[in-house]
């Protein structure tokens, strides 16, 4: 592999390793906003389904980016 190659998949693994850190910080804060709002009575039931919908699709987002990680058997 080239250098140049080497660099350029090393910052890709760098990116993916970032934006997976900052998916599951977003996703344990939702969490968090979740299990106080649920404390609520008067929490609003579609604010809540939205923030329930934007933690599973941080999931996901999540899942993706870790089976990207793993290497192709096959190659």
């Amino acid at each position: 592999m080239s250098e140049d190659n080497e660099d350029n998949v090393n910052r890709e693994l760098f990116r993916n390793i970032e934006k997976l850190r900052q998916l599951r910080i977003e996703h344990r804060d939702l969490d968090q906003v979740i299990s106080q709002l649920a404390l609520d009575i008067r929490t609003d039931e579609v604010q809540m389904r939205r923030l329930k919908k934007r933690k599973l699709l941080l999931k996901d987002q999540i899942a993706k980016l870790e089976s990207q990680a793993i290497p192709d058997l096959n190659a």
